[in-house]
C-alpha cells in the first residue's frame, strides 16, 4: 500500500483537471467539488504516507541512454517529501475549500478549478521528484498553471500583462536552471540526486566550474522564489483571484525554489563562494521587500512584499548552509501567509472587492472571526513569542548571528520593519473609523470561507513548538546566543509595533509619503525602461539587416545582377549577319592567342 501512496497523491489531482474539462462544463458546480474531493483524498494519501516508515526511493526506469544518461520516474519519500506533502496538499486543501465561497459566482469556475487540480498536480511533482529532470518538467508545468491562475480573470488587461509577466520572468531564471543541470550532469554523469551527491568530488575538483553550475542552479530558484533581480513578478501577481495569491504566496510556487536549493544542498554547500552570494542575495531581498511593503496601500500587495521578505529570509538560511532552517521556516511560513492571504481574501470579498486600506477601517467589529484570525497570522509573521514564526525566524536569526554579523544586522532591521508594516495594516484596517462606504456596511464572510481561516489559525499559533521539538533550531534555544538574539528580535519586533500603532493610530490618510519606495524603488520602471529601449534598438536594427543585407543584399541584388547580366548579353543579340560573323572571328583570334602564344 506505501508504494501505491504517491500515486495517488500525484495523479489523483491530475485525473480531477482532465475529468473537470472534459465533462463537466453544463455543471460548474460539480466542478468546484470534484478538485476539492481530489486534494484532499491526496492530503489523506499525504498524511498516511507520513505516518509510514517507508524512507525510500521508488523507481521505473523511463530514459536509459547509459552509460551518458539515465531518468527514471522516481520518487523520493524521505522525512523531508513527506513533510512537504503534508504541507502543499494540507494547505492546499484549504484554499480548495475557501475558493467554493470566494469564486461560488465566477462564470470561469470549471476553468478555475482545472487549473487549480493541475497546480497542485504540478507541486506534488516537484516535491516527489528524485532527479533534475522530472524537476525540471513539473517546475514548467507549475509556471504554466501560474500563467492561467494569475490571467484567470484574463479580459482585465492587468491580469493578463501580470501573467505575462510571471511566466517571462521566471523563464530568465529557468534558462539559468537548465544550463547549471547540464553542467552538474557533464561533470556528474547523472541526474539522479542520489548520484549526483555521491559524485560530487568531480565537481568539487574544478572549483570554478562548481560555482558557476551551483549558481545556475540558484538562477531556478530566483525566478521560482522571486529573489532580487528576478522579484518583480510576484507583485503584480495579487491579479489573480485572492485564493491563487494565498496558493502561490504560502506553500506552493514560491516555496519550490526553496526547496530545491535544500533538495540539492550537498550542490550548494560544496561552493562557499555560491553560498556567499545566496546569502546575500536573500539578505537584499529581504530588506528591500520589507522597506517597499512600508509604502504600500494595497492589502494584497503588503503581504504579497511581505512574502518576498520571508522568502529572503528562506533564501539568507540556506546562503549560511542551513537547509534545517530555511525549511523550518518555510513550514511555519506557509500557515501563516496562508491565513493572512485568505483573511485579506475575507476583506476585500465583503467589502465589494476594495483593496485600499485608506478606505477600510473599523472592520475589526464587524468582521470579528477574521480580524481574530488575522491577528494570530500577524503576530506569527511578526515573530511574537510564542507563535510559530517567533521560533522559525529566531532560527534564522541565530544561525546568522553566529556566521555573519553584518547579514545578522540586516535581518534584525527587516525583523523591525516587517512588524512596522503589518502594525500598520492592522491599525489602519481594523481600528479606527470607517473610511468608505463598503467599510460601514460591511459584515462577516459566509462559513465556508471563515472555517479555513480557523484551522490555519491553529498550526500559525502552535506549530513552532512542534518544529522546534524536533531540533530544527541551529543554535539551541536554552544557549546563550539564542537567548541574546531572541532578546533583540522581540525588542525589535516590539519597536516596530509601537512605532506603527503611534503613528498610524486615528489617521485618515498616510503620514509618510517616500516616493521611491511607494514607486518601488523605480526597479520595475528601470525594466520598463530598459525593455522599451532595447525592443526599440533590436528593432531598428532588425529593419536595417532585413532592408540593407536581406532585401537589398539578398533579394533585390539576386534579382538586379540576373537583370543586368541578362541585359549585358542582350547587346550580343543585335540581329546582325555581319555582326556575328565579327564576333566569331573575334573569339577564333582569342583562342589562338590563348593556346598558341601563351
Amino acid at each position: 500500500m506505501n508504494t501505491a501512496l504517491p500515486w495517488y497523491i500525484l495523479l489523483v489531482p491530475l485525473i480531477a483537471s482532465v475529468v473537470i474539462l472534459v465533462l463537466t462544463r453544463p455543471w460548474p458546480t460539480l466542478s468546484s467539488y470534484l478538485s476539492v474531493a481530489a486534494v484532499l483524498i491526496s492530503f489523506g494519501c499525504s498524511c498516511a504516507l507520513f505516518a509510514s516508515t517507508a524512507n525510500h526511493s521508488l523507481q521505473i526506469p523511463w530514459l536509459n541512454f547509459r552509460p551518458q544518461l539515465a531518468v527514471p520516474i522516481a520518487f523520493t519519500l524521505d522525512q523531508l517529501s513527506k513533510t512537504m506533502l503534508i504541507v502543499v496538499t494540507g494547505v492546499g486543501a484549504l484554499i480548495h475549500i475557501y475558493s467554493l465561497g470566494y469564486m461560488g459566482s465566477d462564470a470561469g469556475k470549471p476553468r478555475y478549478f482545472a487549473s487549480l487540480s493541475l497546480f497542485m498536480f504540478a507541486m506534488i511533482g516537484i516535491v516527489l521528484a528524485n532527479n533534475f529532470v522530472m524537476m525540471f518538467i513539473f517546475w514548467e508545468l507549475v509556471g504554466v498553471c501560474s500563467y492561467l491562475l494569475i490571467g484567470h480573470w484574463y479580459e482585465r488587461d492587468s491580469a493578463a500583462a501580470a501573467a505575462n509577466k510571471a511566466f517571462i520572468t521566471n523563464r530568465i531564471g529557468d534558462f539559468g536552471f537548465i544550463l547549471g543541470i547540464l553542467m552538474v550532469w557533464t561533470a556528474s554523469g547523472s541526474v539522479i540526486f542520489t548520484e549526483i551527491a555521491a559524485a560530487i568530488g568531480k565537481l568539487a575538483a574544478n572549483p570554478t566550474f562548481l560555482t558557476a553550475a551551483a549558481l545556475l542552479v540558484f538562477c531556478g530558484a530566483v525566478g521560482k522564489s522571486a529573489q532580487f533581480p528576478l522579484h518583480v513578478w510576484l507583485p503584480d501577481a495579487m491579479e489573480g483571484p485572492t485564493p491563487i495569491s494565498a496558493l502561490i504566496h504560502a506553500a506552493t510556487m514560491v516555496a519550490a525554489g526553496v526547496y530545491m536549493l535544500v533538495r540539492v544542498g550537498f550542490l550548494i554547500q560544496a561552493s562557499p563562494v555560491a553560498l556567499n552570494v545566496i546569502t546575500w542575495i536573500g539578505t537584499i531581498t529581504a530588506v528591500m521587500a520589507a522597506l517597499i511593503a512600508t509604502q504600500q496601500d494595497d492589502i494584497k500587495r503588503i503581504l504579497a512584499y511581505s512574502t518576498l521578505s520571508q522568502l529572503g529570509y528562506m533564501v539568507m538560511a540556506v546562503g549560511l548552509a542551513s537547509g534545517e532552517a530555511a525549511m523550518f521556516h518555510l513550514f511555519a511560513h506557509a500557515f501563516f501567509k496562508a491565513l493572512l492571504f485568505l483573511g485579506a481574501g475575507s476583506i476585500i470579498f465583503m467589502l465589494h472587492h476594495e483593496q485600499n486600506i485608506w478606505k477600510m477601517g473599523g472592520l475589526a467589529g464587524r468582521m470579528a472571526i477574521t480580524f481574530l484570525t488575522f491577528a494570530v497570522g500577524t503576530l506569527a509573521l511578526i515573530g511574537c513569542p510564542p507563535f510559530s514564526g517567533f521560533w522559525s525566524k529566531d532560527a534564522i536569526l541565530a544561525l546568522a548571528y553566529e556566521r555573519n554579523v553584518v547579514v545578522f544586522a540586516l535581518a534584525l532591521f527587516t525583523a523591525f520593519l516587517t512588524a512596522f508594516y503589518m502594525l500598520r495594516l492592522m491599525t489602519v484596517v481594523f481600528f479606527g473609523k470607517p473610511r468608505g462606504d463598503h467599510a460601514r456596511t460591511g459584515f462577516e464572510s459566509p462559513w465556508v470561507m471563515l472555517v479555513p481561516l480557523i484551522v490555519l489559525a491553529i498550526p500559525a499559533a502552535a506549530a513552532g513548538f512542534g518544529f522546534a521539538a524536533k531540533n530544527f533550531l541551529p543554535i539551541p534555544a536554552e544557549s546563550h546566543n539564542g537567548i541574546v538574539v531572541s532578546a533583540m528580535a522581540t525588542g525589535a519586533m516590539l519597536l516596530g509595533s509601537l512605532v506603527a500603532i503611534l503613528l498610524y493610530r486615528g489617521r485618515e490618510s498616510d503620514p509618510v509619503n517616500i516616493p521611491a519606495l511607494r514607486r518601488k524603488l523605480y526597479i520595475d520602471a528601470f525594466y520598463n525602461w530598459l525593455i522599451r529601449h532595447t525592443q526599440d534598438a533590436l528593432a531598428a536594427l532588425t529593419a536595417f539587416f532585413d532592408r540593407w543585407i536581406v532585401d537589398v543584399g539578398g533579394v533585390r541584388g539576386v534579382a538586379s545582377g540576373t537583370w543586368s547580366a541578362g541585359a549585358l548579353l542582350r547587346l550580343f543579340q543585335v540581329g546582325n549577319l555581319q555582326a556575328y560573323a565579327f564576333l566569331f572571328g573575334l573569339g577564333i583570334v582569342g583562342l589562338l592567342y590563348f593556346t598558341v602564344f601563351r
